[in-house]
């Protein structure tokens, strides 16, 4: 059973929302660090480290992979059954890497 694909993408949409639920605080933090600018300048000098650079890569992919997942899952719920829930889990991960690829892309430009 955990080999099959469908708990391989069940196991991803669970981490990428555990992932997701750790980034938040530190978004929300952020975002009242915008209120003061000193604060704020220290913080983007920090994040402009190129770890920092791919973390946020991943974080784009973490996000995306859990937003097709999710969209994946209601289509089980909502959809008549198939044997192409393959395909969908498969589709999912591409367009997560995709949306993931064009941020990397557009980060660099």
């Amino acid at each position: 059973m955990r080999h099959h694909p469908s708990y391989r993408a069940f196991l991803a949409h669970r981490l990428s929302g555990i992932a997701l639920a750790l980034f938040l605080p530190v978004h929300l933090l952020v975002l009242g660090l915008a209120v003061e600018t000193a604060a704020l300048d220290g913080f983007l000098d920090w994040a402009a480290q190129p770890m920092v650079k791919a973390a946020e890569a991943i974080l784009v992919v973490l996000l995306a992979l859990h937003m097709f997942g999710g969209l994946r899952l209601l289509a089980i719920e909502l959809l008549p059954w198939s044997d192409r829930q393959k395909d969908w889990i498969g589709w999912a991960a591409a367009a997560a890497l995709a949306v993931g690829a064009g941020f990397v892309l557009r980060s660099l430009a």
